[in-house]
């Protein structure tokens, strides 16, 4: 049957441009959510060491502190978001200066300690916020802005930390809490051995690899990593 000259054509549906802006703008933001949730949960999952320090007590004697250079061992690598740690050798050498009659005689309590320890440094993941990281509009580039690395924890070995020498003069009262002390002043040598520019880039390398191999499993065709100061 032939069609009519007037008769209109039939309608045709129209076709919205910015139909998918919507998804596409939602399908970002999901991306971006599942980044920063694989993030956070991988740094859930790590212990961090938390340091803790307890004043000495109040005591009359002086002790003296007789500064020795640190001895660095090793230096190793970790493929983990503690990223890398340090061995430190340090001699610790104290002494505590008693006064006897009025300050006319002098007597000393000494003690000399081979402290053998280690320290781990990483990013605190739990410190990113949302912001701090995002996809781009294609889904293909990943940027984040990162903490600064920072020293997790730092300790002894108390396998291989000892008492070389201790010695109390004749007039001297043996100080109970010398060794302590002397144990201390160890564990702040090495958490300041660890807390240094170089073993802070070190942590960093080492983090960019790790967070750039996460992100490209997750679908990221390039990883865009910056550093908070």
């Amino acid at each position: 049957m032939a069609k009519h000259p007037h008769e209109p054509e039939s309608e045709r549906p129209l076709v919205d441009p910015y139909a998918h802006g919507p998804a596409r703008t939602a399908k970002k933001w999901q991306l971006t959510a599942v980044l920063l949730t694989a993030i956070l949960a991988i740094a859930g999952a790590i212990g961090l060491g938390v340091a803790s320090w307890t004043p000495p007590a109040a005591s009359t004697s002086v002790v003296t502190i007789h500064s020795t250079p640190n001895v660095l061992v090793a230096v190793r690598d970790l493929a983990r978001l503690q990223t890398a740690e340090v061995h430190v050798e340090k001699v610790i050498d104290l002494t505590d200066t008693q006064s006897h009659m009025f300050g006319l005689v002098q007597a000393t309590d000494a003690i000399l300690l081979v402290a053998v320890g280690q320290a781990t440094l990483g990013i605190d993941l739990s410190k990113l916020a949302e912001a701090d990281v995002s996809m781009d509009a294609t889904g293909k580039t990943a940027s984040l802005h990162l903490p600064a690395p920072e020293v997790f924890h730092a300790g002894l070995d108390e396998n291989a930390t000892y008492v070389y020498t201790r010695t109390t003069s004749v007039l001297a009262k043996r100080n109970e809490q010398l060794e302590t002390r002397a144990r201390r002043e160890a564990v702040a040598a090495i958490r300041k051995a660890a807390d240094t520019s170089e073993m802070k880039t070190r942590a960093k390398v080492q983090a960019e690899k790790q967070i750039t191999s996460l992100l490209r499993q997750l679908g990221a065709e390039r990883v865009e990593i910056t550093w908070k100061p």
